[in-house]
């Protein structure tokens, strides 16, 4: 059974009041805080009041891509629950999570088989493993089917190119998944109706 939801690169009140309040809520909501490239990438000032919104039900995620001390000073004292860290390494990691107490997703980049163990570098650091495509806000896929033989006791998370339609609703899936760029319109913006789509689709086939 898949264990949860992420939907990231919420910027937006209106989105993020309507996720919190949908009846099917998922377990987590990122946002892109120090990601420029990136078009979902949220301001401080605009993060500041996304996170002020907090319902403690939902997990909120601060993704971030190499942070240095400023931003992580900037952000310490905001309602997140998790940092999603890209291209951080173990021992930056473990200084992270011990000086701000906050629970970490540690990215893991996939183009290959070899990418996969990098995942035990981290398995002793981070809350959860989350397993993407290289390209960060390009949202590359890679191959499911190369994370079958990581343990069971790995909180594993998926990310890259996942579509609305081609999550693999079944039994044995153990995997959080963290899905963006499939549940917004032509113009980049989250679409309500798909977001809807996707929380209602998850819940049904929870049974």
């Amino acid at each position: 059974m898949i264990k949860g939801v992420k939907i990231c690169g919420v910027s937006d009140l209106e989105t993020l009041k309507y996720i919190i309040n949908h009846p099917n809520p998922p377990q987590f909501i990122g946002f892109i805080t120090n990601y420029k490239k990136s078009k979902r990438f949220v301001e401080f000032n605009t993060l500041e009041k996304l996170t002020d919104f907090k319902n403690n039900k939902i997990k909120y995620v601060s993704v971030l891509v190499n942070p240095d001390d400023e931003i992580l000073e900037k952000i310490k004292n905001l309602q997140l629950d998790y940092y999603q860290l890209y291209d951080v390494d173990p021992e930056r990691t473990k200084l992270i999570k011990k000086k701000y107490n906050k629970k970490i997703i540690s990215s893991i980049m996939i183009q290959n088989k070899d990418d996969i163990d990098n995942y035990k570098l981290y398995q002793n650091i981070s809350d959860i493993i989350l397993f993407d495509g290289k390209g960060y806000e390009k949202s590359i896929g890679f191959d499911h089917k190369l994370l079958d033989n990581v343990p069971n006791h790995i909180t594993k998370m998926i990310a890259g190119n996942i579509k609305i339609d081609n999550i693999p609703f079944i039994k044995n899936i153990d995997y959080i998944i963290d899905i963006s760029g499939s549940l917004e319109d032509e113009k980049g913006k989250k679409d309500l109706h798909k977001i809807n789509y996707l929380l209602n689709k998850i819940k049904k086939n929870e049974a």
